[in-house]
């Protein structure tokens, strides 16, 4: 059962001249240690750090909470299985809330190009036992 879905765009150039301004205080408020080995190794790294930052916010608004949530932005992790293919790991506060809310699994989708990047995910619900 869907519990809920999220989606979000994120202008590249905003992600770059945060980047270039802030740094590590940036990243690191932002970003766990793996999501920047991952994006800093990519020839385009600005498009991968906003195509993570666009999968995060996607999973905020999917679970309804907006701008009042306890969840800090490293407490959702965007990192990619075996396949290449985008999966969020939870930690802290964004576990306890998975687990609070009985999500089961989340799909996502991300994709970039120059100027945009934009995700989607969509939270599954556990059914409770009859």
């Amino acid at each position: 059962m869907i519990f809920g879905t999220g989606v979000d765009i994120v202008e590249v150039f905003r992600m770059r001249d945060a980047i270039n301004k802030w740094g590590m205080n940036f990243l690191s408020k932002i970003f766990t240690d793996r999501e920047m080995d991952y994006s800093n190794a990519r020839r385009f790294s600005h498009q991968h750090f906003a195509a993570r930052f666009a999968a995060k916010e996607a999973v905020f608004k999917a679970f309804g909470e907006g701008r009042k949530s306890p969840m800090k932005w490293t407490d959702i992790e965007v990192l990619n299985n075996g396949d290449g293919k985008p999966a969020i790991e939870f930690h802290s506060t964004a576990l306890e809330l998975k687990k609070q809310k009985r999500i089961d699994k989340v799909i996502v989708s991300m994709s970039h190009s120059k100027n945009y990047a934009v995700a989607n995910a969509i939270l599954l619900r556990k059914r409770k036992k009859a």
